[in-house]
């Protein structure tokens, strides 16, 4: 893959017992296109993935929710799992993170349960967005429309419903940082 984006950092917001594969492989094609990913968390400590129901691999955490600043990144990942996107939504700081992303004019991709961070954060009012199945009426509820699509763009989001999607996830993900300007360069 090319190093189209150079000099991009991404980053990553989770909980413990986030759906594995929605972080490691944006995360592994995002590097492979040039771009640094930093994980963020509650703790500058570990957080585990999860393989569905079985847990995964300890992952390290580069940066706690409360020294993370959207100005120091060009986009953000949201992760799914039923486990860490019912415990992130609950996070200010995260919260605070995505929102300030999103008054920035800056890409937020977001896969499966981690929508809901969106729907807590007041984000999805007037927007298009796509999630695991079970999310619809939470995203209708918060104002958003809600499809039934592999992924969908709506502007700067970048949304998609599982890991099966996970290969037309990213590709539109890095589509739109390529499109966008590069904040920290």
């Amino acid at each position: 893959m090319s190093a189209s984006l150079n000099g991009r950092r991404i980053a990553i917001l989770v909980m413990d017992h986030f759906e594995q594969v929605e972080l490691t492989q944006p995360k592994r094609e995002l590097e492979a296109a040039g771009a640094t990913t930093v994980i963020i968390s509650l703790h500058a400590e570990q957080v585990v993935g999860m393989n569905h129901d079985v847990k995964g691999e300890r992952f390290d955490v580069d940066l706690p929710f409360d020294q993370a600043r959207a100005d120091d990144f060009d986009a953000v990942l949201l992760p799914g799992g039923v486990f860490n996107a019912d415990e992130i939504r609950n996070q200010v700081n995260a919260q605070k993170f995505v929102q300030d992303i999103v008054a920035q004019n800056k890409p937020v991709a977001v896969i499966c349960h981690g929508a809901w961070l969106l729907v807590s954060a007041g984000l999805v009012k007037g927007r298009t967005l796509t999630s695991w199945p079970s999310l619809e009426d939470d995203i209708v509820n918060a104002g958003g429309h809600w499809v039934n699509e592999e992924v969908h763009v709506d502007g700067l989001l970048i949304s998609s419903r599982k890991p099966d999607d996970i290969p037309a996830f990213v590709r539109n993900f890095i589509d739109v940082l390529e499109r966008q300007p590069a904040y920290l360069s």
